[in-house]
C-alpha cells in the first residue's frame, strides 16, 4: 500500500476519495484548509473512520508552500484537489483565485519535484478551460441543447480558450502540470472535470448545482436557474471519479504526462432545468418554486464529455448510471434534514 498526499480532503471530492483510500489500507495525509462549510464535518466524519495511524491531518492552505512541502513527505502519490471552485468568486475576487488555483498548484508541483520521490501527481482540473466552445454548431430542442457534429462529445483535442478568471486560473494551473511532465519528468496526469455529484457534496448556486438542487428540494428551499434551463450537462458519481483517479494511477506508463475529460459521457447528460426539474418533482412528489435569471458569464449551452481517451488508456468509463445515482443523492440529501449524515 502505498502513502498518500491529498489536499482539498475534506472537499467533496476529496472526503470520498480519501475514505476509499483508507480502506484500501493506504496511509493519507489529508491537507486542507477547512473554509467551506462542511468541511470540518467531513473531517470528523473521516477520522471516525480511519485506523489509528492511517490518517493525518494537516490544517493549511495550498498557498503555504512550506506547508505543502511539509504534507507531500513521503507521499509516493498525490491527488491535488484543493481548489477555489467557483466562476461567480472568481470575477469578484480573482487575486485570491489566482493564488489558490494557480499558485497553490505551483506549490504542490515544486513540492513533488523536490521531494525525490518522484510522485505521481493527479490534478483535478475543469471543462472550464474550453470557455464557451463557441466554435461548435449546436441546436436547440424544445427541452435541450444537442450538438450537430460532436456525436461522443467534446474531446481534448478542443481548442483552450480560458473565459473568466477561474478558467484562467484552472488552466494556467492545467498546463503546469502538463509541462512539469514535460520539462521535469513528473509523472503528472490532468483530468478535465465536467460536473461530478454523490453523497457529502454540499452544493451552491455556484459550484455543486446537482446537489444543490435536491438539498433544496428536500428542505422546500426555491431555487434560481440562470439562463432557459435547457443548457446540457455530462454528470458522473463521484464512485466513477474515484475509479478512474486509481486506474490513472495504476497505468502511469500510459497516462504520465496525458490530459483526459473525464465525465459521465454521452450516456449520463441531463438539461439542468428542463429535465431535472422533472426527476425532482417526482421523487419528492411535487414541483419545486423556481425563477429564472441571466446566463452567467462563459456558461455553455452543452458541455458533453467526449471520454473515449479514458477508456482506451485507462479501459475506465462510468458503471453508475444518473437515474441510480441521482436516487442515491437524493437519499443523502434527505437525511440532512435527519441529524447528522452518513
Amino acid at each position: 500500500m502505498s502513502h498518500v498526499l491529498v489536499t482539498g480532503a475534506a472537499g467533496f471530492i476529496g472526503t470520498n476519495l480519501v475514505e476509499h483510500l483508507l480502506r484500501e489500507g493506504n496511509t493519507v495525509t489529508a491537507l486542507d484548509s477547512l473554509v467551506r462549510p462542511g468541511t470540518e464535518d467531513n473531517l470528523e466524519w473521516l477520522q471516525r473512520r480511519a485506523r489509528p495511524g492511517t490518517l493525518a491531518f494537516v490544517q493549511g492552505d495550498v498557498r503555504d508552500a512550506a506547508i505543502v512541502t511539509a504534507a507531500a513527505r513521503g507521499a509516493s502519490v498525490i491527488y491535488h484537489l484543493a481548489a477555489q471552485v467557483a466562476v461567480t468568486t472568481s470575477v469578484a475576487e480573482p487575486r485570491e483565485d489566482f493564488e489558490v488555483n494557480a499558485m497553490g498548484t505551483l506549490n504542490v508541483l515544486e513540492a513533488a519535484r523536490r521531494s525525490g520521490r518522484q510522485p505521481v501527481v493527479v490534478f483535478t482540473s475543469t471543462n472550464k478551460v474550453y470557455g464557451e466552445c463557441a466554435d461548435l454548431a449546436i441546436d436547440e430542442t424544445p427541452k435541450r441543447y444537442v450538438y450537430q457534429d460532436r456525436a461522443h462529445g467534446v474531446d481534448e483535442r478542443q481548442p483552450l480558450d480560458f473565459h473568466s478568471p477561474y478558467g484562467c486560473s484552472k488552466g494556467a494551473a492545467d498546463q503546469y502540470v502538463r509541462d512539469y511532465a514535460r520539462i521535469y519528468g513528473l509523472p503528472t496526469v490532468v483530468f478535465r472535470m465536467s460536473c461530478i455529484y454523490g453523497p457529502r457534496q454540499l452544493g451552491t448556486e455556484d459550484q455543486g448545482w446537482l446537489a444543490h438542487f435536491l438539498i433544496a428540494a428536500t428542505q422546500d428551499r426555491p431555487i434560481t436557474i440562470f439562463g432557459d434551463g435547457k443548457q446540457v450537462r455530462d454528470v458522473l458519481f463521484v464512485g466513477d471519479l474515484i475509479r478512474a483517479f486509481r486506474l490513472a494511477v495504476d497505468t502511469i506508463d500510459v497516462t504520465g504526462g496525458e490530459v483526459y475529460n473525464i465525465g459521465g459521457g454521452r450516456a449520463n447528460t441531463l438539461a439542468v432545468w428542463a429535465e431535472l426539474g422533472e426527476v425532482i418533482a417526482e421523487l419528492r412528489g411535487a414541483p419545486v418554486p423556481v425563477r429564472f435569471d441571466d446566463w452567467r458569464p462563459g456558461d455553455q449551452k452543452i458541455y458533453v464529455s467526449d471520454i473515449r481517451k479514458a477508456a482506451r488508456d485507462m479501459d475506465w468509463a462510468p458503471v453508475l448510471t444518473t437515474t441510480i445515482g441521482i436516487r442515491r443523492l437524493w437519499a443523502w440529501a434527505q437525511s440532512l434534514g435527519a441529524g447528522r449524515p452518513q
